[in-house]
């Protein structure tokens, strides 16, 4: 086996790396948007309409009482999702980073 073999295996791999990093990336990104999705359908929900003044009340003091317990909840899965987020792009970045430069030393070697 040659250099160039051997660094063409490894690129090979090291484009595999990096293929499986940006799938890890996209599956916590779009993990992360749903959930602030559901945080944003939350906030803007809709008054009870067509109850007497009373009972709307109550019905909406139930609700903010499930939705104030609901978006702690969701508040805490962002949060966890956003450090998953942020590690697989730091993962990402740095298999593209090995994967530039094993690319830089094959330009090498070929000009050699």
């Amino acid at each position: 086996m040659s250099n160039r073999d051997d660094l063409a295996k490894v690129a090979g791999l090291a484009e595999l790396v990096l293929d499986r990093r940006l799938q890890d990336l996209r599956e916590a990104a779009a993990a992360r948007h749903r959930s602030r999705m559901q945080l944003d359908a939350i906030m803007a929900a809709a008054a009870p309409a067509d109850l007497p003044p009373v009972t709307a009340g109550l019905v909406g003091l139930a609700y903010q009482r499930w939705a104030d317990i609901r978006r702690s909840e969701l508040n805490a899965v962002i949060a966890r999702q956003t450090a998953t987020w942020l590690t697989a792009r730091s993962e990402a970045a740095t298999a593209f980073g090995r994967l530039q430069a094993i690319r830089g030393v094959a330009e090498k070697l070929a000009r050699k």
